[in-house]
């Protein structure tokens, strides 16, 4: 595969850009020989035109433009802000701390209920010699207080 250097395009660019350029000038030349306007001119004041100047508005316009629009605005609110009456705000609810210390005791009594009953769940019985030493352990321990 060919690999082409950049500086070898860009010097085949530039020769290719000089031979356009000086074709288009011997079209001209002979287009003034005929008698006809020159094609280079006309197209370039067709692809090129001149350059648009930025519209600026003076401070009254901005004044007088501003005005109407708060103007339609208000007559937009008049008529369609008027079922969407605001609602009186409620005083924020706030609990005791008899209702807390209450709603506090009861969530921890669940969590003490949930993980016993996972802690027995999770518990499967043992096999073998060790679960039969672990087993007779506490009833050994049981007795001997007893």
């Amino acid at each position: 595969m060919v690999t082409v250097d950049r500086t070898l395009l860009e010097a085949a660019l530039f020769g290719y850009e000089r031979q356009r350029d000086e074709i288009e000038a011997k079209i001209a030349e002979i287009r003034t020989q005929i008698g006809a306007k020159p094609a280079v001119a006309a197209a370039t004041a067709a692809a090129a035109p001149a350059p648009v100047k930025k519209r600026t508005m003076n401070a009254a316009a901005r004044r007088r433009i501003a005005a109407a629009q708060r103007k339609r605005w208000a007559e937009y609110k008049k008529t369609h802000a008027a079922p969407a009456a605001k609602k009186a705000v409620k005083a924020k609810r706030v609990l005791s701390a008899a209702a807390r210390k209450h709603i506090a005791d009861a969530t921890r009594k669940r969590w003490i209920e949930y993980r016993a009953a996972k802690a027995s769940a999770a518990k499967p019985a043992r096999k073998g010699k060790r679960a039969a030493k672990k087993a007779s352990a506490p009833a050994a321990a049981e007795a001997a207080t007893s």
